[in-house]
């Protein structure tokens, strides 16, 4: 996977938490997975079409995304309802749309798919045989945030 498709997601995560949690996000150790497959309670998933396709990936424990959501609304979040859901999702849509901007002015035309919102544990998602680029983030007093990036030019795209 090129790195000039995981970058806008770090960098874009970095930007949201910041100004959106007020939190700069620690990055731990970068990994790589055959596939895509989180064992996070709350996950957003996004598909990116276009010249580059494939999945991103958010994830985080059930307290985390309480957490955060409850800073995005707030107010306090006690039980993770279809609310704290939007927010989380909204979460998602500001990272990836301001990572698909930065693909977009480095000539890459794409776009991503509303959010889906998968909660449980050992989720595994197809990706087609892409490998995922996996970004484990750590927030202050929120907990962990992961990011699994899964993406890949497509074949018969021709640069713009």
């Amino acid at each position: 996977m090129k790195v000039e498709y995981v970058n806008p997601f770090i960098e874009a995560t970095t930007s949201v938490m910041k100004q959106l949690l007020q939190l700069e996000p620690e990055r731990g150790q970068l990994s790589a997975r055959p596939e895509c497959f989180t064992t996070q309670q709350v996950n957003i998933v996004f598909g990116v079409t276009g010249q580059i396709v494939g999945q991103v990936l958010f994830g985080m424990s059930i307290v985390t995304a309480d957490k955060i959501a409850s800073k995005m609304l707030g107010t306090t979040v006690v039980t993770f309802d279809q609310l704290a859901a939007s927010a989380i999702g909204e979460l998602g849509n500001m990272i990836c749309g301001n990572s698909i901007s930065v693909l977009a002015d480095a000539g890459y035309r794409c776009d991503i798919t509303p959010p889906t919102i998968v909660r449980g544990t050992n989720v595994r998602i197809s990706t087609l045989d892409v490998p995922a680029l996996v970004i484990p983030l750590k927030l202050a007093e929120m907990g962990a945030f992961e990011v699994n990036v899964s993406l890949k030019e497509r074949l018969t795209a021709k640069a713009a």
